[in-house]
This record gives structure tokens, C-alpha cells and sequence, in this order.
């Protein structure tokens, strides 16, 4: 099933920055092939849902790795079954709106 997610994860007890963690993440979905948009507060991804959940999973090991000891995640998800939809497509949709 292909579906698309807002993903933010915020690493705990690692100091006020959490760009290199969160950059970790961005690589780690790469390597999965998923299409992802990184936006000041989260990223979001689409692809087929086993391999959005298996980069997310990988996140929150790859962190925890790097001497992370408490993770704060949120994640909404999004699917549909009556049409294909990609991450553009919603917002050129709104765009469309604005003219």
C-alpha cells in the first residue's frame, strides 16, 4: 500500500541541536529510495508503506547508536484507495486554488 507520512523525530538528552541526528535520517530514506521533503519542523515521505515503516524503525536505531537514549517521535500518516496520490500532487491541488 503507498502512502504518504509527516515524520518528525526528536532525539532526547543529546543537547539543543538535533541537526546531525535528523540529517542521519534524511540519508537513511535515501538509501531506501523513498521520495522525502524535509520542512522546518519534520519531513515528509511517500512510498510503499513496508518501506516508509522500515526507515523509520532504521532512524530510530541509527540515533539511538549514535548515544541517543530517549526518542520523541510523531508520525501522520495518509492512503488512499480510490486514486494514486503523490506529495505534489495534494499541494499543486492548493496551488491551483490560490490563482
Amino acid at each position: 500500500m503507498f502512502v504518504i507520512a509527516d515524520f518528525c523525530i526528536v532525539p532526547i538528552g543529546v543537547g539543543v541541536s538535533v541537526s546531525k541526528y535528523v540529517a542521519e535520517c534524511q540519508r537513511i530514506f535515501k538509501e531506501y529510495k523513498l521520495n522525502f521533503k524535509m520542512h522546518a519542523y519534520g519531513t515528509n515521505i511517500e512510498g510503499e508503506w513496508n518501506d516508509v515503516f522500515s526507515a523509520i524503525e532504521k532512524c530510530h536505531q541509527v540515533i539511538h547508536n549514535m548515544g541517543a537514549p530517549r526518542i520523541s517521535s510523531t508520525l501522520r500518516i495518509g492512503t488512499r484507495t480510490d486514486r494514486d496520490q503523490k506529495m505534489n500532487d495534494k499541494i499543486v491541488s492548493v496551488e491551483q486554488k490560490l490563482v
